[in-house]
């Protein structure tokens, strides 16, 4: 109350009502892992469907990192809500007008198409370790046959038109599927800091650069662990993907920026005392300066210059590293910032993370981090190494 009271005596006032933050690091963490989703899937899409060869090297691990953030999307809402068991209400009982129940049929349409993906992509594989492998995991990739063993070439046509229309399928689902969160937040006219049109958009080129930066990081990490060269014709065609990508969502939230201030007439004061007080450091400092400005500079410098070898390696991988805290910043200032402006514009709210509990950081974290661990199960099942296949995947069409 006494942290309240200094701020209405520069800001204004709040109501009652206002006073507790509803939305905490869950909400927070959920559209962060979606965005990672809709990334990661992004990477396989330009190989599969658009023929970017230099992509292939991370094609499967692309699949495999998309579905293994998927399957944990729906636990920050699980984790937040008071009685977990009410999300079924939702898909039981569905108000097809409300986007939150629309969400949970797209999310399993969305991990179905996922997994049908995989299992075209790795059928070769799995028939031949259904063939060579004896005792449990023998039967594992026995079942997950399904009983079709014809690797014919006719048989890997047709894997191919599926793995491409199912690619094809899954580039609206992958990028609506983030972008209805950023709708959500935009639609809700009650929150000044989240009224805006730009706001699908944003999550939406944010969600492309976490998730390709993402997978920048896992595949410099595998490889080292393997002790295998870097394909650096892969790493570059990645970084140029996050370079792109990440002057377009820079530009795109300057205006979105602008434009709530803009908008604030009445309240600017107040939105004025926000940008240069309690979100001066996450917002400007953190999100912009060293997640956002800096990766994007030092990118261009990379290009511009040619670089290679070890210097190339170290760049992309750091500022991959700067963009995945740069799109959690994102999340975190547009959830937790939108709700420290009071609703009427007259005041400010302060919110403290607590480390433990529910609502705590070391949850937060861990949730962040267990799609990596079911990845690591994941490539174990099924490497998605070009060295570890013995029978190769086919072409992607549009490849030449």
């Amino acid at each position: 109350m006494e942290t309240l009271a200094h701020w209405a005596e520069y800001t204004g006032w709040v109501f009652p009502n206002e006073t507790v933050i509803d939305w905490t690091v869950m909400l927070a963490v959920y559209p962060y892992l979606t965005g990672l989703v809709a990334g990661a899937f992004t990477v396989s899409s330009l190989y599969q469907v658009f023929g970017f060869e230099r992509l292939k090297p991370v094609a499967h691990l692309a699949l495999l990192t998309s579905l293994s953030c998927m399957l944990f999307v729906p636990l920050p809402l699980l984790l937040h809500l008071g009685q977990p068991l009410h999300a079924f209400n939702a898909m039981i009982t569905p108000h097809m007008t409300s986007a939150m129940a629309v969400f949970g049929f797209f999310a399993t349409f969305y991990v179905v198409l996922l997994m049908l993906e995989l299992w075209f992509a790795y059928r070769p594989y799995i028939v031949e370790q259904a063939q060579t492998r004896t005792g449990l995991a023998g039967k594992v990739y026995k079942i997950l046959t399904l009983g079709s063993y014809d690797v014919s070439e006719r048989a890997l046509a047709a894997d191919k038109k599926w793995i491409f229309w199912l690619a094809v399928t899954g580039i609206p689902g992958a990028h609506g599927l983030h972008g209805y969160v950023g709708f959500l937040f935009g639609s809700l006219k009650s929150r000044e800091w989240w009224s805006s049109d730009l706001m699908p958009v944003i999550f939406l080129f944010s969600a492309i650069i976490s998730g390709v930066s993402l997978l920048i990081v896992i595949y410099v990490v595998s490889c080292k662990l393997r002790r295998i060269p870097i394909d650096l014709a892969c790493l570059k065609g990645m970084a140029y993907t996050v370079w792109a990508f990440i002057m377009v969502a820079f530009v795109l939230e300057g205006l979105e920026f602008a434009n709530i201030v803009y908008k604030g007439r009445e309240g600017v004061e107040t939105i004025m005392a926000f940008v240069t007080g309690p979100l001066l450091i996450p917002y400007f400092v953190l999100q912009f300066g060293i997640g956002a400005a800096l990766p994007m500079l030092w990118l261009s410098y990379m290009i511009w210059r040619g670089t290679t070898g070890r210097a190339l390696v170290f760049g992309v991988t750091t500022s991959a590293v700067l963009v995945l805290f740069s799109v959690f910043m994102m999340r975190w200032n547009v959830v937790i910032g939108g709700q420290q402006l009071s609703k009427t514009g007259k005041g400010l709210i302060f919110y403290h993370l607590p480390f433990l509990g529910q609502e705590g950081a070391l949850l937060a974290i861990l949730v962040t981090l267990a799609p990596l661990i079911v990845l690591l199960g994941a490539i174990k099942l099924f490497p998605p190494w070009d060295d570890q296949h013995v029978t190769s995947s086919p072409t992607p069409a549009g490849a030449h």
